[in-house]
């Protein structure tokens, strides 16, 4: 995978983010300009690689219902499995990628990207210390350039992890 990266248009986002429609939301409806590539799909969850990956392999999981907060919208059982979604997509990103650590967070508000998701960012083996952390997923530091054959190969390598339980193949971090 590429590790070129370009600057993103924060205005832009942040103007789509809040007066767009929901993204995930968007994207489970098909709308073209909301596309992502698929990693995993069941009944009540979608997993789907990051637009604007900070880190290679950058995954985003969600419920499939419009839900808005992490912790009271959702009742104990769809909680933990979401959760369980979460830490399978993660555990194909550690099979498919060379990961150091691997960051799971939420971020969103009810301002903007409201639709409750998880983003599963694997710090790759190598990057300085001070490069880690929320300075790795800042897309203030720019974002990787990954091309659509880039993308679609990566995402059938995590479909292939989950849907085995382990990886094809790893890919070494270049660069």
């Amino acid at each position: 995978m590429s590790v070129d990266r370009r600057d993103m248009d924060h205005e832009a986002y942040a103007a789509r983010a809040r007066c767009g429609p929901c993204f995930v939301c968007a994207f489970l409806a098909g709308h073209p300009d909301y596309r992502h590539e698929t990693v995993f799909e069941d009944d009540d969850h979608v997993a789907f690689l990051d637009k604007w990956p900070t880190v290679p392999g950058k995954v985003l999981v969600a419920p499939k219902a419009h839900v808005e907060h992490v912790v009271r919208d959702l009742d104990e059982a769809a909680y933990a499995g979401l959760m369980l979604v979460v830490r399978q997509v993660a555990l194909a990103v550690e099979a498919v990628l060379d990961v150091e650590r691997t960051y799971l967070y939420s971020l969103g508000s009810l301002q903007g990207n409201a639709h409750l998701h998880w983003h599963i960012a694997g710090l790759p083996p190598g990057v300085p210390y001070a490069q880690q952390q929320l300075h790795a997923l800042m897309t203030e530091h720019g974002v990787l350039s990954v091309s659509p054959q880039e993308a679609a190969d990566l995402a059938t390598r995590l479909r292939e992890a989950m849907n085995t339980g382990k990886a094809p193949h790893r890919t070494a971090r270049s660069g």
